[in-house]
């Protein structure tokens, strides 16, 4: 693939326009303007990623012979190098020749440039063309996303949605689905994500998010089928790669998970949730520094998604640098403001150090005020009142969160509560539940084995006899996941990934 976009480029660099006499005119005609084909010169350049060999090419073309489509594209390589102010400038020059691009209006919404400023950019044409007074709500909820006020990005795009130009439309369902994943609204994601997988069902984009969440609620059948479907329609995007390792990861396959992220970066080094998988990946294998480089990474490309603050943040805790990610949680919570998920992201890091586990508490309280449903809170409350052995309470708690909502881990602590003050059959019906949601959860299933062996001693010392009986085969299981760790560990090699 690369030798012939080389071959290509080698053709197209030696395209002269025809300066000749006027018998080789017609000739002349039907090649492309020296413009065009520097264009298509660019176009080679990114596809061999050499960006910055396409910038000088595009920058040797003079400001006043520069089409939308020219601006556009190196607007588009100065963001991805960094350049944020000829990139700025670039989005102007397309928005100034053409007021519709909405490609451009979202590049500079993500280039800190204010909404009122991009609508102001569009006024005379959304007033002289019929049935645009959409463009200038679309433009407000774009402008909430980018600085990322979710709930009210969220509320616009709804009542954008309600409109019926734009019921059903693709895009904002997506752009939907994003917003309540960044919510941590797990559960009207995956409903979105689902519409919308609906109407297209050639749908790439925003797929790799909805697989990760998939993956998180155990329904590693569906994350299976889907990165196949995804294969099915391209294995040049990043997201069929991220989904399968997704899959891996939640496998407990960290090698192979490493392997599959390692591959998304390649083929889009600006996809987050690859870099996410990476780090994550890295982390479970230890490799702590590694790990901290690449959530580092998607916080530089995605300042606004807290996912990205909580990997590095579980990187400084797992190295025991508290301090550090106390510092990371203070600066989390003043950036994006006082709401339940940076609050239960700084009272996580308050609950690691005796001295703070008041103001945790507090923390916690205000994140529950503001969202009673908000799992991740309910679920550091409940480990600080098991702490302090406070049973009942914990137990009113997860009741309380789990009338509305069912979820694996909250019917798992739940089970582990009840067993605390002695209610084993509902405890055993928590555990239950939890399987049920998530069969591959081990805490569920070692709680429900442990209050088994409990219940019948004689039953349990069977099995024990049995287990080792069949030591030999278990052995063989091991012997196999070692061989296919050093299988994905040979990749990683491959892919620079040491």
């Amino acid at each position: 693939m690369a030798l012939q976009q080389k071959k290509a480029l080698s053709k197209t660099s030696k395209v002269r326009p025809s300066t000749g006499n006027s018998a080789s005119a017609p000739q002349s005609q039907c090649l492309p303007s020296e413009i065009e084909v520097k264009y298509k010169m660019a176009e080679c350049y990114t596809m061999l990623k050499q960006d910055k060999d396409a910038i000088a090419i595009l920058d040797g073309i003079p400001s006043r012979q520069r089409t939308p489509k020219i601006n556009m594209m190196l607007a588009n390589l100065y963001k991805k190098a960094g350049q944020e102010r000829p990139s700025v400038t670039s989005y102007k020059e397309v928005l100034r020749q053409c007021p519709l691009a909405l490609d451009a209006i979202l590049g500079l919404l993500s280039l800190s440039v204010k909404g009122a400023e991009v609508a102001s950019m569009t006024m005379n044409v959304i007033q002289s063309v019929p049935n645009l007074d959409w463009l200038s709500v679309w433009i407000k909820a774009y402008a909430f996303v980018h600085t990322g006020d979710n709930s009210r990005a969220i509320n616009t795009i709804c009542s954008l949605e309600k409109k019926s130009l734009l019921r059903d439309n693709v895009d904002l369902l997506g752009s939907l689905a994003d917003l309540y994943f960044r919510a941590g609204d797990n559960k009207n994601s995956v409903l979105k994500f689902e519409q919308a997988q609906m109407l297209d069902p050639y749908l790439i984009k925003g797929m790799d998010v909805y697989g990760y969440l998939l993956a998180r609620e155990g329904r590693l059948e569906d994350v299976e089928n889907l990165g196949c479907r995804l294969f099915n329609i391209s294995d040049q995007h990043a997201e069929p790669w991220v989904v399968s390792g997704c899959h891996s990861f939640y496998s407990k396959r960290y090698s192979r998970a490493l392997y599959l992220g390692a591959k998304a970066i390649q083929l889009n080094s600006n996809s987050v949730q690859a870099l996410l998988l990476k780090g994550a990946a890295l982390r479970n294998m230890g490799r702590v520094q590694e790990a901290i480089i690449h959530f580092r990474e998607a916080i530089r490309l995605a300042p606004c998604r807290l996912d990205c603050y909580e990997g590095l943040i579980e990187c400084y805790l797992a190295s025991n640098s508290i301090r550090e990610a106390m510092v990371m949680a203070n600066n989390v919570y003043k950036t994006l403001g006082a709401n339940a998920q940076t609050l239960t992201l700084l009272a996580t890091v308050c609950l690691e150090d005796p001295v703070t586990q008041e103001k945790a508490k507090t923390l916690l309280d205000k994140a529950l005020n503001q969202r009673p449903d908000y799992i991740k809170a309910v679920v550091k409350k409940a480990e600080l009142l098991s702490r302090e052995q406070k049973y009942e309470d914990g137990i009113a708690l997860l009741r309380n969160a789990l009338a509305n909502q069912s979820d694996c881990v909250l019917h798992r602590i739940l089970g582990d509560f009840l067993v605390a003050v002695n209610e084993y059959q509902e405890a055993m019906d928590q555990y239950s539940i939890a399987l049920s949601l998530d069969p591959n959860d081990q805490k569920s299933l070692e709680g429900m084995q442990k209050m088994e062996k409990e219940e019948s001693p004689t039953d349990a010392t069977q099995e024990e006899d049995v287990d080792d009986m069949e030591g030999s085969g278990e052995e063989g299981d091991l012997e196999g996941s070692d061989s296919e760790a050093a299988q994905w560990a040979d990749q990683e090699q491959w892919f620079g990934m040491q």
